[in-house]
């Protein structure tokens, strides 16, 4: 894999890595004797092709599950809050939304039971 540029010397036998964000569930800290050093080589640049964006796609927010439930305490309010899964992101993007103005059904189709 790589390359990858060395932000970093950890002590004696460690480099920090800049990794790649789908890398980013990775620990960017290697061991020496799991490293090589790379030597450039312009046969390894690859070009990339032209690419033509539509201006005009988009695609539909859509919640897919309802994760967990919570409480925001204000001085003279509560906030009833949902954590929503939405479709094509991952777990780590779900956001918290006002439960009132999530879609209803959500709460009819999962029969979830927040305690």
């Amino acid at each position: 894999m790589g390359p990858y540029k060395v932000i970093q010397r950890v002590g004696n036998v460690a480099y920090k890595l800049e990794l790649l964000l789908s890398l980013s569930r990775i620990h960017d800290v290697f061991h020496v004797s799991i490293l090589k050093k790379y030597h450039p080589d312009l046969s390894h640049v690859l070009r990339p092709k032209e690419v033509e964006i539509d201006e005009n796609l988009s695609y539909e927010k859509k919640p897919v599950k309802l994760l967990d439930r919570k409480v925001k305490e204000l001085r003279r309010k509560q906030i009833p809050l949902v954590k929503v899964l939405w479709r094509n992101h991952g777990i780590e993007e779900a956001i918290w939304e006002v439960e009132e103005e999530t879609y209803p059904e959500l709460f009819l189709n999962q029969g979830l039971n927040f305690s």
